[in-house]
């Protein structure tokens, strides 16, 4: 499918997930299709590549589901963040170096993201977080 240009309206995605590890696949999957119907194939890999760490650890290390959220923001900014329903925030990123290959999630975000972040959720009697990064179209 060709690349075209981005639509200039605002969307925004989001698969909830049940705690199971083939979420990241699922979430993988669901991400490429999305970015490839919107014209953003030119951030598929890189974007993957964090959606996979984001809802990795959101499975990973809590006991509870999980979700994906995909956004567009014209001009040029996709943000991509998985909820989880743990409210502790999250350790921070180590340097490569300095960490086994587990554990390496947020140091990759941190890397390959133009900025990422987190912040505490409470709904309805819900609580947990959102850790968040963003992609830059241009």
């Amino acid at each position: 499918m060709p690349e075209t240009a981005p639509e200039p309206e605002p969307w925004e995605y989001c698969l909830y997930l049940p705690h199971d590890l083939r979420a990241v696949t699922v979430s993988r999957r669901t991400l490429r299709l999305i970015l490839t119907m919107h014209g953003l194939i030119r951030l598929v890999d890189v974007a993957e590549l964090l959606a996979t760490e984001l809802v990795s650890n959101a499975v990973r290390h809590t006991g509870g589901p999980a979700a994906l959220r995909v956004r567009w923001t014209p001009p040029g900014t996709l943000r991509i963040g998985a909820w989880d329903a743990d409210p502790q925030p999250p350790e921070p990123p180590a340097a490569f170096g300095e960490v086994e290959e587990a554990g390496r999630g947020l140091a990759l975000v941190r890397a390959c993201a133009d900025v990422w972040g987190w912040h505490p959720l409470s709904r309805q009697g819900n609580r947990g977080k959102m850790v968040w990064c963003e992609l830059a179209a241009a």
